[in-house]
């Protein structure tokens, strides 16, 4: 999935250098504007993946998970990357196990694949 021919985690990266370059050398932005610059980035990056994937919901609920992390932090949030890092995986995980199990099948049914015989 690309969005302007780049990865959605690239366009992120883009717009959080942008925020801090500007911030540097031009306008002042403190801490928590470009906190929430970031984190709506992200959920707009997130609806837009959703929105392309056409049954985008873990995307959605990733770009909202990682918004909140990152309003979290702003807000005084004291998380380590290790920990920031679990809570998106234990969002994907349990988005994956209630919205995609069951409604994903395999192209070929298990009865079709050939399983050898065994040697005695």
């Amino acid at each position: 999935m690309k969005l302007f021919g780049r990865e959605p985690s690239a366009i992120l990266g883009l717009v959080a250098v942008v925020v801090q370059f500007v911030s540097a050398f031009g306008l002042e932005v403190d801490a928590d504007t470009q906190t929430a610059i970031n984190a709506l980035a992200a959920a707009i990056v997130g609806g837009i993946v959703a929105f392309m994937v056409h049954d985008g919901i873990i995307a959605a609920l990733t770009g909202v998970a990682q918004a909140g992390i990152a309003l979290g932090m702003n807000l005084g949030l004291d998380w380590s990357a290790e920990r920031q890092a679990a809570a998106m995986a234990i969002v994907t995980v349990v988005a994956q196990f209630w919205l995609v199990r069951d409604r994903v099948t395999a192209p070929v049914p298990a009865a079709a694949i050939k399983r050898p015989t065994p040697v005695s």
